[in-house]
Order: C-alpha cells, then sequence, then structure tokens
C-alpha cells in the first residue's frame, strides 16, 4: 500500500509544532493567529474562546499572545491553565464555547511548542476550517473597536470538573481499590489531575512525573519513555503501570510483570471489553500503521479493524463513518467515542482498570489474546519530490516484497510531509524476514528515487 501526506502552509496533521522561536512558532505569529481563530471559528462576534495549556515554560508567553490575538478580534477568552488536551475538549463543549485552544508539544521536549484547536463540539477542526484559518492570516490584523474587545476570565475549578468527568466514564459501582497502579504524568499538563482520578476511585497510587518546573516535560519519563515506569511498577509490586505524555492524550501500560502494553493491545482491551458488555457494534479503528496481530486477533473475537490514516482526526472520522465507538493508534492515542470526542489518556486507563476488576483478570492476562507481529520501519531521504502512486518502478518493488510475504505481512510506503523521505514499513510473521525484506525494499526504494 502507497500513501502521500498532504502538506499545507502551516498546519500539520495535529495542529502547528515546532521549535520554539524558529518558523511561525513565535509570539508575533502566534498574536497573528489567535486573531484568525476568533475570526474563524467565532465569526467575529462577543464570544469565547477557552485557552489550555501544557506545563512547558514557553506556554506563559503564548497563552499570552494568543489572548491579545482572540482580544483583539471582539472574542472573550476563558483562561483554564496547564490542562491536558482532552480535558480542554471536555470543557468546550460543557462551557458552550466556540473553540477552544491547546498550547501543547504533546509528546515532544520542553524546547518545542504548538497550538491545537477544537471546535465547539470538542471536535478537532475539520480541513476545511484550518484553510479558512490560514485564509485569515494572510489578511491584515484589523482590531474592533474598543468597545468590543474581548475580555479575559480565569476558570478556577477547570480541574475539578474535569476529575469528575473522568470518574464519570465507569460505572459508579467499580471499586478500584484492590488495585496499586503506578502513575507517569510526565511532568505534564495530567500532573495535577490524573492522579487523583484514581486516588477518588479507591486505588492504591504511586505517582512519577508530577513535579513540573516548565523544563522537564517527557524527559525521561511519560509514555515515549516508560523504563522508568516499567522499573517502578516491579519495585512497587505494582500490579500495573501507567504512562501519559505530556498532554495527556496518549496512553501506553506496564503490566505486573514490567512489560510494555501499548496502543494496540490496549485498543483490543477495551474492544473486547465493549462487546462483553454488549455496548456498540462489532466495528474498532486503528490506523494503517496498526498492528498485523491485533487484525488477526480481533477477526477471532468476530471484531472487524477498519484502518485510517494516521492521526486521531482521520481515525474519529473513520470511527463516525462506521459506527465504531472505540479506534486508536499504536502509540497510544485510545478515542473511546462513547465516552468522549477526542483521545484521552486518563479515560483510555480507566476502562482498561475497569476490565480488569471486572472480569478478574491481570493487565497481562488480558494482553496475551493479541499476538503482535515483528514491524521494521526505514526512512529512505529523497531528493525530489516523488509520486509513489504512479512510479512504475516503485509499484513493482512493493508488489514484490508482497508477493515474499503473501498473507503472513504487508507492505506500506508514505511519503513524508514534513521532511524529505519517504517512511517504509514492512511488517510480517518473521522477525528475521520482516527486517532482510524492508531493508531489501528500502534500499531498492532509495536506488530508484535517487536516480
Amino acid at each position: 500500500m502507497i500513501l502521500t501526506e498532504q502538506k499545507r502552509r502551516y498546519f500539520g496533521t495535529d495542529g502547528i509544532r515546532g521549535r520554539v522561536g524558529d518558523g511561525v512558532i513565535t509570539p508575533e505569529f502566534v498574536l497573528k493567529l489567535g486573531w484568525a481563530v476568533g475570526r474563524v471559528l467565532a465569526n467575529g462576534g462577543q464570544n469565547k474562546v477557552l485557552i489550555g495549556k501544557d506545563t512547558r515554560i514557553s506556554g506563559y508567553m503564548f497563552e499570552s499572545a494568543l489572548q491579545a490575538g482572540l482580544s483583539a478580534a471582539g472574542v472573550d477568552i476563558y483562561l483554564l491553565g496547564p490542562m491536558p488536551t482532552p480535558a480542554i475538549a471536555y470543557l468546550t463543549r460543557t462551557f458552550h464555547a466556540q473553540a477552544g485552544i491547546v498550547i501543547s508539544a504533546s509528546h515532544n521536549p520542553y524546547h518545542d511548542n504548538g497550538i491545537k484547536f477544537f471546535s465547539g463540539s470538542g471536535t478537532k477542526l475539520p480541513d476545511s476550517v484550518e484553510l479558512q484559518i490560514e485564509a485569515m492570516l494572510e489578511q491584515p490584523l484589523v482590531t474592533v473597536d474598543s468597545a468590543k474587545l474581548g475580555k479575559a476570565h480565569r476558570v478556577d475549578d477547570a480541574a475539578g470538573r474535569y476529575i469528575e468527568f473522568c470518574k464519570s466514564t465507569i460505572s459508579s459501582a467499580i471499586d478500584l481499590s484492590p488495585l496499586k497502579v503506578v502513575v507517569d504524568c510526565a511532568h505534564g499538563a495530567t500532573y495535577h489531575v490524573s492522579p487523583e482520578v484514581f486516588k477518588e476511585l479507591g486505588a492504591e497510587i504511586v505517582v512519577m512525573g508530577a513535579s513540573p518546573d516548565g523544563l522537564n516535560i517527557n524527559q525521561n519519563c511519560g509514555s515515549t519513555e516508560p523504563r522508568l515506569l516499567q522499573a517502578a511498577v516491579l519495585e512497587n509490586e505494582a500490579d500495573l503501570g501507567v504512562a501519559l505524555d505530556g498532554d495527556g492524550d496518549r496512553l501506553i501500560m506496564v503490566d505486573h510483570k514490567g512489560e510494555l502494553v501499548d496502543g494496540d493491545e490496549i485498543l483490543f482491551i477495551i474492544a473486547r471489553a465493549q462487546q462483553r458488555n454488549g455496548i456498540g457494534n462489532s466495528e474498532v479503528v486503528g490506523t494503517l500503521m496498526s498492528n498485523l496481530g491485533l487484525e488477526h486477533a480481533l477477526t477471532k473475537s468476530n471484531l472487524n479493524l477498519h484502518r485510517a490514516n494516521v492521526g486521531d482526526r482521520y481515525v474519529i472520522a473513520k470511527m463516525q463513518e462506521t459506527g465504531s465507538r472505540v479506534g486508536g493508534e499504536s502509540s497510544g492515542h485510545i478515542i473511546c467515542l462513547d465516552k468522549t470526542t477526542t483521545g484521552d489518556g486518563t479515560v483510555a486507563a480507566l476502562q482498561v482498570l475497569a476490565e480488569v476488576i471486572e472480569t478478574g483478570h491481570s493487565l497481562h492476562e488480558l494482553r496475551t489474546a493479541i499476538s503482535k507481529y515483528p514491524q521494521c520501519l526505514i526512512n529512505v531521504k529523497v531528493n525530489k519530490k516523488v509520486d509513489l502512486k504512479n512510479d512504475a518502478a516503485v509499484l513493482a518493488a512493493v508488489k514484490s516484497i508482497e508477493d515474499k510475504l503473501g498473507d503472513e505481512g504487508r507492505v506500506l510506503l508514505r511519503a513524508s510531509g514534513t521532511e524529505p523521505v519517504v517512511r517504509v514499513m514492512v511488517e510480517g510473521r518473521d522477525a528475521t524476514v520482516t527486517n532482510a525484506l524492508a531493508k531489501e525494499l528500502a534500499s531498492t526504494i532509495e536506488t530508484i528515487l535517487l536516480a
């Protein structure tokens, strides 16, 4: 299978992101962005937009810039302070705001930051609206009359509102007191909310990564660096561990043996739980990168996997198309559409913990029904624009590898929209064979595209 990624001027697959001070990640641009968003999403009227952020130090600067831009557009601003991305989606709905803005670079290090948006319904913006914002950015910034400037308000009870929401996503009859859980907040936006959620539901908790200083977000911790969590689970003889990322929309777990449980396995456990409880239909949504082992395990359980393009917005679109209530990515973005409108690491973790309690099975036992296939991903540098779908030599190279894999694997090529590389992924039952075929295909693709 061959894909190409659409490139837009400012927006990537999840808002606008980059290194602070470089490109568009500057106070000047973000101020103009706030104004453009106010004009497009709030229609330039005296409406309201929520702003939340993670814990990185540059969040203060960009919060002020967005506030100024929105005020200039005549939009009232509600400041949430440090809050997880999914919390901002939830609060945007409950406040009946026209939009929610998140200042975060998710799992990236502190020197990066970004801006992403939610519509009034708590969903990611469609491509068409992002293009409207990009078009508005090309217009001169015009400030409304002083009497119509937007006002700023601080929301003091945002954390408490979100904690109660998270608790409501599992049955009130479920008591987590039998479980000892290590919670790694990645020194990010969940540091003051997620531990409280598990604690208030009865679990014995050990907290890690909950001392943000503006510079340590995602540093050797969280869902992208779970090694310390694995050690902590074993050291504390915990039942499991929960690793969130800097903005709280991603989840990786650790079982009592210290073994990682990734997004594909979490997705499988939640899908099986919904099936057991008679919730939703038999449709589950993953991405083109979801492991073939997940697909086979779901099939054995009479569940169907639908593959969307990489990116939670595309997962959600496919979920809406198929009527699925659960979808996600291998990286740990898990969306439970019967609970909320976007990926939420804390909510996803609660669904897994509820299944542990209700079935009496450990996390390790719940994951054993899925046997993941080895994957090999290689980035091939290119020096020109490539048309993968219509290059006869590329198509022939891909078919050759697919023929060798047969029904025991698959091939995926993606041309990056952000850097001059083609991503070559080969997946198969045998790791040695898979790695060899991936290297063979990557070498062939490199020869073709650099010729």
